[in-house]
């Protein structure tokens, strides 16, 4: 929200700003210029119009996390680049609320998604947040729920209650992953991905679950496996293919002990996997072996989990490459932690047989997937000389990826 102070938060929430942001009509860079000059004309203050404007932005944006629930929302640029998808905030909210807990702390609420999660399904929230203006934001969006409010503070500050209740006090946690004052190439904060660099430290977040058993701790996706808290639940989560984060549950928000990856899917129930699912050796294919008739593509959530081996259990598979996650097999098997290919045809990593193969097919569109393999897409399309997507004739998957070590390219089809 650029330079928007506190006072600025509170007018955007007043019945006059949000009546002024119901009004505002679908953000267009197009025609901001006219609209500012519009509500400047009716009195309102230079800062007030600015933040009016970065408002209607910023809902625009919102969409893709919280859908129609973005227009009743205030955010800040930085706060909604970190926010919890939709989604994934019910989901945090619904292990506090079936352990039975009244009342949550969110420390380092940031805009308040999580705590917006808690307070709809009738958890009170004191949540604090050390920067003024996000802490403002998010006790505006909690505005629905008088018993719960946002405030400064420092986490490093927090002191448990002591009650006869404790064990009905939940902890949540959102440490922060960006260099506050240290900038990107878009404008947001830089992010940090060492467990040593966030804040409050990994130590005071580990103090705090000592002192509060039902604590729950958001955490980068590349949260290392040794450093998960003995009888923690460490869970992994995607989002429509894409890792979000790392979650780890104390005391009686866990379910499963351990490394878990929780699936995501858009209009089909989520799936968790467990260390139960899978073999505690993944069966990797033998130097020389020929692919199986199917390709798994183990969700990220399932490899950063470290999972891999239910996806070879439930298609009793075995992994190209250990580490990278595609598995596979001779059967058909429905996976919902792993998106299933055919396997077309299986090439040698190199130009002049795969550029040979795809014009004998009539293949003029390609679809580029790769990993374990460095190359640059454009540079190797242009090798091939072709195109992307389905182009004007037939059209395939091409994996760039490895097996026993060398490089393979898996022409495939999706099933």
């Amino acid at each position: 929200m650029g330079t928007v102070d506190v006072a600025a938060v509170r007018w955007l929430a007043s019945p006059q700003g949000q009546s002024l942001l119901r009004d505002l009509p679908p953000y267009d860079a197009r025609t901001a210029i006219a609209v500012g000059q519009r509500y400047r004309a009716l009195g309102i203050a230079p800062d007030l119009v600015a933040a009016l404007l970065t408002q209607q932005r910023l809902r625009e944006r919102a969409r893709e996390k919280f859908g129609e629930f973005a227009a009743d929302l205030l955010f800040t640029a930085d706060g909604l680049e970190q926010a919890t998808r939709l989604e994934i905030a019910a989901a945090h909210a619904q292990r506090y609320a079936q352990a039975s807990l009244a009342t949550v702390h969110d420390l380092g609420c940031g805009i308040g998604a999580d705590a917006i999660a808690l307070a709809v399904l009738g958890v009170t929230v004191h949540a604090i947040d050390a920067d003024a203006v996000t802490a403002a934001v998010a006790d505006a969006n909690l505005r629905p729920w008088p018993e719960s409010r946002a405030r400064v503070g420092r986490v490093e500050d927090f002191r448990p209650p002591v009650s006869a209740a404790r064990d009905r006090v939940g902890a949540w946690l959102d440490p922060a992953r960006r260099i506050a004052g240290v900038a990107d190439i878009h404008g947001a904060a830089r992010r940090v991905f060492r467990l040593g660099d966030i804040s409050p430290s990994w130590s005071s977040v580990l103090a705090i679950a000592q002192e509060v058993p039902a604590t729950g701790c958001k955490l980068s996706p590349s949260f290392p496996h040794d450093q998960i808290p003995r009888g923690a639940q460490a869970q992994w989560v995607s989002h429509a293919g894409a890792l979000l984060e790392c979650a780890i549950w104390w005391g009686p928000l866990v379910r499963s002990a351990g490394r878990t990856a929780r699936v995501v899917r858009t209009g089909q129930p989520a799936v968790e996997v467990t260390q139960d699912q899978a073999t505690a050796q993944v069966p990797a294919l033998a130097a020389g072996s020929n692919l199986g008739s199917w390709l798994y593509e183990s969700d990220r959530a399932v490899v950063q989990a470290g999972l891999v081996g239910a996806v070879t259990a439930a298609t009793d598979g075995h992994e190209l490459e250990p580490g990278l996650g595609y598995v596979t097999s001779d059967t058909a098997h429905d996976v919902g932690f792993a998106r299933r290919y055919a396997v077309i045809e299986v090439l040698p990593l190199s130009i002049k047989p795969l550029r040979a193969w795809l014009r004998a097919q009539g293949i003029t569109g390609v679809t580029i997937k790769k990993r374990g393999v460095r190359l640059d897409d454009e540079e190797l399309r242009r090798q091939l000389r072709i195109g992307r997507g389905a182009g004007t004739g037939a059209s395939t998957i091409v994996l760039l990826t490895r097996h026993a070590g060398r490089q393979v390219a898996l022409a495939l089809r999706a099933d």
